[in-house]
């Protein structure tokens, strides 16, 4: 029988109110969902005093939850943290070939966190952390549309032409990546740094495709996330977002809305615009009078169009809605905050600004 996805559905409607348990203790920073589930099953989680037998139960604020006969405290509000993982760490809670993690390298003051993504043991830079696993999924979406951006020491000369033919996207052994756009920031004899942005986040994305074009990848660097900078961090150093900073960017609507940054609002907005004009409202501020004119004496205020940026790079207008638009995202966002070769980027309102140290 096919799973109907109608608001109206019965089943939704008989749905009781909160979330499972396991989510609950999860959020509460108790353990994960499935040692929560582990608990469950050893009989060590009681539920308004009752022993509970089965994790296939909903809970709510106001539920008497406790854990081997200790109370469980509330679920935190979500936090996020930016982490710069050195080389020779896995991204996971436990590794089976005993190798250093992540997790183990944090600072014992730190409530259990969970990975934004992730990066790979050979891989360094920017690693984002949170206490909600509601915030990560959502920061991991690519419905979400945040931009990755990376640079990457590799072995060989880039051709330009086929580093620009992946703005198209590629296809590689049956898996198709979406749009990229790199940069050569500088050849250095054997070895080019590129800039390499992205707007997806598949296993190994970058060195599979960069090996694709016979470039060997010997160091690579996640500089951001998102609006969320690698910025001064030192290796192995790891720094909140402020409360009110992860607030402006989850937007207005807070956990239940999660609107990341503000690009949907502008969106929202130009729609809002396109609309009106289809009405034949015309825009905001605009009188339809005469243009103003100069004070005697003085040269017209206006000046003459600019089809480059601050820094001489060619703009790109319009910004892309969907999936067959990301090329045109990928190459809209970089421009404004992109890494000067040989030294660190502009200045740019993002969490965590500027480049990475030794790059």
């Amino acid at each position: 029988m096919a799973i109907s996805h109608n608001k109206h559905d019965p089943q939704k409607q008989n749905t009781p109110p909160g979330e499972r348990i396991a989510k609950y203790l999860a959020r509460a920073g108790i353990c994960s969902r499935r040692e929560a589930e582990r608990l469950i099953a050893d009989g060590r989680v009681t539920l308004d005093g009752r022993l509970l037998t089965s994790p296939a139960v909903n809970v709510t604020g106001k539920s008497r939850i406790a854990v081997d006969d200790k109370p469980v405290p509330a679920p935190a509000p979500a936090r996020l943290w930016r982490y710069y993982k050195p080389r020779g760490q896995v991204t996971t809670s436990r590794d089976p070939q005993g190798r250093p993690t992540v997790f183990d390298a944090l600072p014992a003051d730190m409530p259990r966190v969970i990975s934004v993504g992730r990066l790979d043991i050979n891989s360094e830079g920017l690693l984002l952390l949170t206490n909600d696993g509601a915030l990560a999924r959502r920061l991991e979406l690519p419905a979400t549309g945040l931009v990755r951006r990376y640079r990457a020491r590799v072995f060989g000369k880039p051709d330009p032409a086929a580093l620009d033919a992946l703005s198209g996207g590629v296809e590689i052994e049956g898996v198709r990546y979406g749009a990229i756009q790199v940069r050569i920031d500088r050849q250095q004899r054997d070895n080019a740094w590129l800039t390499v942005t992205l707007a997806e986040g598949k296993n190994r994305e970058v060195r599979r495709v960069l090996a694709h074009l016979g470039l060997r990848v010997n160091r690579l660097i996640r500089l951001s996330y998102g609006p969320f900078q690698l910025g001064q961090l030192e290796e192995g150093a790891v720094a909140e977002v402020p409360p009110r900073i992860l607030a402006d960017q989850l937007g207005e609507g807070g956990r239940e809305g999660w609107a990341i940054g503000r690009g949907k609002a502008r969106q929202d907005k130009t729609a809002g615009r396109a609309a009106g004009r289809a009405a034949g409202k015309k825009p905001a501020g605009r009188t339809g009078g005469k243009a103003r004119q100069p004070a005697p004496g003085k040269k017209p205020a206006h000046k003459p169009a600019r089809d480059t940026d601050p820094q001489g790079r060619a703009k790109t207008a319009g910004r892309a809605k969907t999936d067959a638009d990301v090329a045109t995202a990928v190459r809209a966002k970089p421009a404004r905050g992109a890494q000067r070769p040989g030294g660190p980027p502009p200045k740019q309102k993002r969490i965590g600004h500027k480049g990475v140290r030794g790059a």
